[in-house]
């Protein structure tokens, strides 16, 4: 079964979707994520096994959804008045958010569970809304910005390479570095 797009939902299927994602993430880590199951899910929800399937499809499709919601970034991004300061504390919190233990299974889980790349798309759009911010408030400053594309193209793209195949110890000098490359390449 395909899953249903997902949009912030009202009433009653904003409570069902509440109390499951809840339900998610109390099991989680109560027992971990391997024991999950729908049943287990919606016991804790007090829903029906058959209305997580008909709603999600399956487990992984949950869990995909409940990773997408939790990516999304609760707050824009800082403002300390210059485009470099900006982009670098974006960077590295993202960096730091993103390669955690955590991060990493919400990604894994986000990917999972999406069989048309709706979720890769989505998670995207959040990254690309927060630079487009970053750059924006760049711009009304004076300061000269690179485009949400170049962005993404050379900061955004090596952090989720390095994350996802080669998971070693990042840190926020890799950030930083990216931030500079960029940057001082435009300055030069």
């Amino acid at each position: 079964m395909s899953r249903k797009p997902m949009v912030r939902p009202g009433g009653r299927s904003a409570r069902v979707q509440q109390s499951v994602h809840q339900a998610v993430h109390e099991l989680t880590a109560e027992c971990g994520r391997d024991a999950l199951t729908v049943p287990l899910v919606a016991a804790r929800a007090g829903v029906t096994p058959s209305t997580v399937y008909r709603r999600w499809g399956d487990l992984q499709e949950l869990l995909s959804d409940v990773a997408l919601e939790r990516l999304r970034p609760e707050a824009p991004p800082a403002d300390y008045g210059d485009l470099s300061a900006d982009l670098t504390a974006w960077a590295q919190e993202f960096l730091e958010e993103m390669s955690s233990p955590t991060g990493r299974a919400y990604i894994r889980d986000a990917l999972l569970g999406d069989p048309d790349g709706a979720n890769a798309g989505q998670c995207s759009a959040y990254a690309a809304d927060q630079i487009d911010l970053i750059l924006t408030r760049a711009r009304a400053r004076g300061q000269e910005a690179p485009a949400v594309e170049t962005v993404i193209d050379r900061i955004v793209a090596p952090m989720m390479y390095r994350i996802l195949f080669r998971p070693g110890a990042l840190r926020a000098p890799y950030a930083r570095q990216l931030v500079s490359n960029l940057l001082g390449e435009r300055a030069g």
